[in-house]
């Protein structure tokens, strides 16, 4: 299987100027988790990734409310091309530790994001057990940390 068979096409975006508190309300609007950041040439090309916990942990605790989506953001997100078999796309999500991972095409713009949940609904034979293998990976703290 490939990422563009499971992947949620053109997902929504926002750009580094955007405020939090702006991609906050789109990440509730759209019940997602985190935005895929775009350059603001209209290129849709990808230049970062803004999660729910970057707002809060960040600038929300620390009561920065007029922080913009660059000063948060993960800037050059780890990625995976459309025609990536799934494996590859499970294996940047473990060694990353990373649940959504975007998809982009040959020069960079989002085509797509595939989620933690994506991987576990698919239908590619996986057994339980072997979903199980990669949330438990995924999620797992990394070294010397807390969490």
């Amino acid at each position: 299987m490939k990422a563009k068979e499971l992947m949620t096409p053109t997902p929504r975006v926002c750009t580094s100027d955007d405020r939090i508190v702006d991609a906050a309300r789109m990440m509730r609007d759209y019940d997602v988790g985190s935005l895929p950041v775009v350059e603001n040439s209209g290129t849709n090309r990808l230049i970062g990734i803004i999660t729910d916990r970057d707002i809060t942990v960040g600038p929300v605790a620390d009561e920065l409310f007029t922080a913009t989506v660059g000063d948060v953001m993960t800037a050059n997100p780890k990625t995976v091309r459309a025609d990536d078999d799934v494996s590859a796309v499970e294996k940047v999500m473990k060694e990353n530790q990373v649940r959504r991972i975007p998809v982009v095409d040959e020069i960079g713009s989002i085509v797509g994001v595939i989620a933690q949940a994506d991987l576990a609904l698919n239908d590619r034979g996986a057994s339980d057990r072997d979903v199980g293998r990669v949330v438990e990976e995924i999620s797992r703290p990394r070294e010397g940390t807390n969490a």
